[in-house]
């Protein structure tokens, strides 16, 4: 059935989940600092906090070996496909596509990822996940 399916539509659908991704990454970390201003428990969810690092640390892994993201790469293959050429789509695509990518040196991405990185890391010390469950608590005890 995806076999079937428009090339742009699915380019553009890439780039609406490409920035899903992007921003899991950054209102992710947005959300885990005011959570803990705010003492919001879901924010030390150790399965949260443990993909919202491996999410950032591919991102910069990509950026530092140079290598492109494969979201990036599927889109573009899919624009090619439709006749495209990488630039174009539904007006929804072209916002989207205009939030992820800019025209800047390489080596402003990778300060920029590996920064982010480090910041997310660091919040795992400062803002630690609950690596453990709590014992449930017995109703009936008294203490």
């Amino acid at each position: 059935m995806v076999a079937d399916m428009n090339p742009a539509l699915l380019a553009d659908l890439l780039v609406a989940v490409h920035v899903a991704f992007v921003a899991f990454i950054v209102l992710g970390e947005a959300a885990i600092l005011a959570g803990a201003a705010l003492t919001w428990g879901w924010v030390r969810n150790r399965w949260f906090r443990l993909a919202h690092l491996a999410a950032i640390v591919f991102v910069a892994l990509e950026a530092v070996f140079g290598v492109l993201c494969p979201l990036t790469r599927w889109e573009f293959e899919l624009r090619e496909r439709a006749g495209q050429g990488g630039r174009a789509g539904t007006f929804i695509g072209r916002i989207l596509h205009d939030i992820l990518y800019y025209d800047l040196p390489p080596w402003v991405f990778v300060v920029a990822y590996v920064s982010f990185a480090l910041l997310v890391a660091a919040t795992l010390v400062v803002v630690p996940p609950q690596w453990r469950r709590l014992p449930k608590r017995d109703p009936q005890s008294h203490a």
